[in-house]
């Protein structure tokens, strides 16, 4: 490592530690030549997911957008944020675990609906009436029933 303070590349590394659950290795070091100290992390490399929009575009996998597609969702809805925060948490894991280097944005959507579906029944209606683009009342009043349906046991 080259020292951030002085530039010299000879280093020590004084304490390792595990950081981020696991994912990265935290490592304090110490300059030989200025003997001043600092951290670096090391990370495992890894090929970005790219998702296939429905137009056939492609884009970096981006946490924030399913977040904030929930998070609208939910607006007004007595929903806890570490709720909402572990539902993308699990969405981005499944994501993870089943596809290695594209997902398609459809993929992407039906697990936030799963997700909803199980939080909240007002803010899943929301989020598929805006995914799935419903052009009437009809279309609306399909899913609710099914919604319905599926609750009755």
């Amino acid at each position: 490592m080259i020292c951030p303070f002085c530039g010299a590349n000879e280093d020590k590394v004084i304490d390792s530690r595990e950081a981020a659950e696991g994912a990265a290795v935290r490592r304090r070091r110490e300059c030989v030549k200025c003997q001043r100290r600092y951290t670096t992390y090391e990370r495992l490399e890894e090929s970005p997911l790219l998702v296939v929009k429905k137009d056939g575009r492609r884009e970096p996998f981006d946490r924030k957008k399913i977040l904030n597609g929930i998070l609208k969702a939910c607006e007004k809805r007595p929903i806890p944020a570490e709720k909402i925060e572990a539902a993308v948490d699990e969405i981005e894991r499944q994501i993870s675990k089943q596809f290695e280097r594209e997902v398609s944005s459809v993929e992407i959507g039906q697990k936030v609906m799963e997700h909803l579906a199980r939080l909240d029944d007002v803010a899943y209606v929301r989020f598929a009436s805006v995914y799935r683009s419903f052009k009437d009342l009809n279309q609306f009043m399909k899913e609710l029933r099914e919604l319905l349906n599926k609750k009755q046991p």
